[in-house]
This record gives structure tokens, C-alpha cells and sequence, in this order.
């Protein structure tokens, strides 16, 4: 994979009424209020649907549920 998924959460700050994200490899970003609170549930429901199919291949996979 050119692009492997990072294993590790990204540090989140606020000043001065702007969020910033500092993520993997130094990369930072910078949000609005409100579009790092939309930012966020969107990061929630891919989280959430990404981990519903690790359950599930591991189901299929004879693996129980266990995350």
C-alpha cells in the first residue's frame, strides 16, 4: 500500500477560536469551529462503519467479534 493507514490518533488543539490538527509525519491542519465539529462526526461515522467491517470479515473469518 503507497499510503498505509497511521496507527496513531492525531494531537488536537484550540486557540483563538480555530482548531488544529496535528497529524501523522508533521502534517498540520487548521479548521473553523464549525468545520472541525462536522470534520469530527464525519471522522466518527467512517471510524465506526471502518471497525464495523473489521468485526464482520473477522465473523466471516471464524474469529468472534472481539475488536
Amino acid at each position: 500500500m503507497e499510503n498505509p493507514p497511521h496507527d496513531e490518533p492525531s494531537e488536537v488543539t484550540a486557540e483563538e477560536g480555530e482548531v488544529m490538527m496535528d497529524g501523522p509525519n508533521g502534517h498540520i491542519v487548521s479548521f473553523t469551529a464549525d468545520a472541525a465539529l462536522e470534520t469530527s462526526e464525519r471522522l466518527l461515522r467512517g471510524g465506526l462503519k471502518a471497525h464495523g467491517q473489521i468485526v464482520e470479515a473477522r465473523r466471516r473469518a471464524g474469529k468472534g467479534d472481539a475488536a
